[in-house]
C-alpha cells in the first residue's frame, strides 16, 4: 500500500503533554523532553511498516495495535492509508474501554 499518513488524536496529545508536565513537576523536564521526542520518533517507522507493532493484549482487534517504548505503550488504530495512534500510556496501565470507541 506504500507509506500511510500518521495522525495523532486529541487523547495521544494529551497524554503526551500529561507526560511531559509529570516529568516537569518531578524537576526532570529534560527527561520528559526526552521522552516525547523518542516516542515521536518511533511513530515514523508506522508510517512505512504500520502493522510492525503487535496488537493490544487486552482486546482481540487486529486493527489495534500498539508499539512498546519502555515504559510506554504507543496505542494505535490502523485505518487503510492512515495510522491513528488514540493512547500513550504507561506500560503496566491496561486499556479497560471497548476498541469501538477508540480513535
Amino acid at each position: 500500500m506504500g507509506r500511510r499518513r500518521i495522525s495523532i488524536a486529541e487523547s495521544a496529545v494529551r497524554d503526551l503533554e500529561d507526560l511531559r508536565d509529570w516529568y516537569l513537576a518531578q524537576s526532570a523536564p529534560e527527561v520528559g523532553d526526552r521522552l516525547v521526542r523518542e516516542i515521536v520518533q518511533r511513530l515514523e517507522q508506522l508510517a512505512e511498516f504500520p502493522d510492525s507493532g503487535r496488537a493490544v493484549p487486552e482486546f482481540d482487534t487486529p486493527w489495534l495495535r500498539e508499539l512498546v517504548h519502555p515504559p510506554f505503550r504507543i496505542v494505535y488504530r490502523v485505518d487503510g492509508a492512515r495510522v491513528r495512534v488514540v493512547r500513550v500510556w504507561r506500560s503496566e496501565r491496561l486499556m479497560v474501554s471497548p476498541p469501538d470507541g477508540i480513535g
